[in-house]
């Protein structure tokens, strides 16, 4: 167990709170120029989200910011605390790589602080930091060891070869996995993500997680991936054919379906963000006493409508499951009734009107606007936090990689 922190290093830490406010940006960068100096911690982060306009920076300055404020009140970073040891896990970050973060840090706040980062400071954020650590590094230990001891689990990188590949929409394929040793693999919590270590040609390791679409069966999983505009892992990945070997870390990851739920379960997403709610559906519909299940899904058109098919079918199986489609700018010969169910964008008024709001779990998935807008209608709609779980696309405010 770790060493509470003393009274002084929290005085000290809260003391930095204003000199992070305005430049806690510039030692982001300034550390993260000094670890990615050695090839071996480079190569643990996903390159594109630490350039100068990448949003990792961002949201890592944000995460420091945030302990620093809330370093006498540590219980309120706990869901960050799960969410970025589940990252680091997937990652495959070791004990061994915490202290290359910890130089890099303490020497990015002294050069830019200059003076004003005297030893006092210096040594309350080293405290600061090695405590933190410490706490991730035990919970990391214990998943790493949950990952091994489970049938079919495994550490470090997996060979899996991809079997099949399904065109879902103008912009998402569905790749089917099997591990290339032909053993079982780990059964995934649905909503979890698999890890993967990409070599594409001329280009450096390149790390990415992509949701797991389907419910869990022993032999194989199935990612489904939207090709983004300059999207460099997702553009190589489209173009694979079946056959192509991935290195592929265990399941991961703290969003996922609560085991036979219940309460009614609303499950909502936009655009991509369907994957982890098909794993679900699939999920729910196989349990014989699923209760009331909610599906709801915005996307632009029917050409950009992933699994439609797939899902209406889940549903026909379903004793209660209900789907509501919304394009939000339907294609001139679309048919409302037939290639959707209500044009427009999901607002907050049939959200709340036609879910049950005052009893159900909701499980939110998409990019951050959908995510923060739907989080809010629900929580004025009087939805306790404990009954509103979420996953968003993109870097999460991480502490150490992402």
């Amino acid at each position: 167990m770790a060493q509470p922190l003393s009274d002084q290093t929290i005085a000290l830490v809260k003391a930095t709170v204003p000199a992070l406010e305005a430049h806690g940006l510039d030692i982001v960068h300034e550390m993260y120029s000094r670890m990615f100096q050695n090839p071996h911690i480079r190569d643990l982060f996903n390159q594109s989200h630490h350039g100068d306009a990448g949003s990792q920076p961002r949201a890592l300055t944000g995460a420091i910011l945030a302990y620093a404020s809330n370093i006498d009140n540590l219980g309120a970073l706990a869901p960050a605390v799960e969410r970025i040891a589940q990252k680091h896990v997937g990652l495959q970050i070791l004990p061994e790589h915490y202290p290359y973060v910890a130089e890099a840090l303490l020497g990015a706040i002294k050069a830019v602080l200059g003076d004003a980062a005297t030893d006092e400071i210096l040594a309350a954020w080293g405290e600061a930091y090695w405590f933190l650590a410490n706490i991730l590094i035990a919970r990391e230990d214990r998943i790493y060891t949950e990952q091994k001891e489970t049938a079919g689990g495994w550490n470090g990188w997996r060979n899996f070869r991809i079997e099949e590949v399904v065109q879902e929409s103008s912009v998402i394929k569905s790749f089917v996995l099997r591990p290339v040793d032909g053993e079982a693999v780990m059964i995934h919590k649905p909503g979890q993500y698999l890890t993967f270590w990409l070599e594409i040609p001329g280009q450096p390791p390149v790390k990415r997680n992509y949701s797991i679409s389907s419910a869990a069966d022993g032999q194989s999983y199935r990612i489904s991936v939207k090709r983004e505009e300059h999207g460099l892992a997702s553009g190589w990945l489209h173009d694979q054919a079946a056959g192509t070997v991935l290195k592929v870390a265990a399941p991961a990851g703290e969003f996922f379906l609560a085991d036979r739920p219940e309460r009614p379960v609303v499950l909502l997403s936009g655009g991509v963000g369907l994957t982890p709610m098909v794993a679900m559906l699939e999920t729910l519909v196989a349990q014989d006493n699923a209760g009331p299940v909610y599906y709801i899904h915005g996307t632009h058109d029917r050409e950009t409508h992933a699994m439609r098919d797939h899902v209406r079918a889940l549903a026909a199986r379903g004793k209660a499951v209900r789907v509501t489609d919304f394009h939000q700018t339907p294609l001139a010969d679309e048919v409302a009734g037939r290639d959707y169910d209500i044009a427009g964008i999901i607002t907050d008024e049939w959200l709340v009107s036609e879910t049950p709001v005052a009893e159900a779990d909701y499980y939110i998935c998409g990019p951050r606007p959908f995510l923060r807008h739907a989080v809010s209608a629900l929580s004025l709609a009087g939805v306790s936090s404990d009954r509103i779980h979420y996953e968003f696309f993109g870097p999460a405010d991480e502490l150490l990689a992402a």
